[in-house]
C-alpha cells in the first residue's frame, strides 16, 4: 500500500451555507471520482479557507455527503495580499494500491490558484 495525498480547491460566489455545501460537494466528490478513490482509503481531509468564509464548516458541509466515519479538519488560509477571495481548498490523503500521482482538481475560479496543474 502506498500513501498518497491530492489536493484541490474551489471558489465558491458568495459566502452562505448553501454555497459552502455545493461547493464542498463538487470538489470532493470531483476528486474521489477523478481518482478512483475509495472512501474507505481515505486517511483524513483536511480544509482551509479564506477569512471572507464564514458561514459554514466545510468539514461540517461534508459530512452531509456521507464521510462520516472519515477524520476531517479545518483552519483558516493565511492572508496574503493579492489571494483569491472565497476560496475552499482541500488536501486529502488516501491509502492506495498504486504508487500513482493522484489528479488535482481546481474549480470555479480556483484555477488561478494553480494553473501548471490544470488539465
Amino acid at each position: 500500500m502506498f500513501v498518497r495525498a491530492v489536493r484541490g480547491a474551489v471558489q465558491i460566489e458568495k459566502d452562505g451555507a448553501s454555497q459552502i455545501v455545493k461547493g464542498v460537494g463538487r470538489l470532493v466528490n470531483g476528486l474521489v471520482e477523478k481518482n478512483s478513490i475509495s472512501i474507505e482509503h481515505i486517511i483524513s481531509i483536511q480544509f482551509t479557507v479564506t477569512k471572507d468564509i464564514q458561514s459554514k464548516n466545510p468539514a461540517a458541509a461534508l459530512r452531509t455527503f456521507g464521510f462520516q466515519d472519515v477524520p476531517l479538519f479545518c483552519s483558516q488560509e493565511p492572508q496574503t495580499k493579492g489571494a483569491l477571495p472565497r476560496v475552499i481548498r482541500v488536501l486529502i490523503t488516501v491509502e492506495t494500491d498504486s504508487g500513482d500521482s493522484l489528479v488535482p482538481l481546481y474549480l470555479d475560479g480556483a484555477e488561478k490558484l494553480r494553473p501548471d496543474l490544470v488539465m
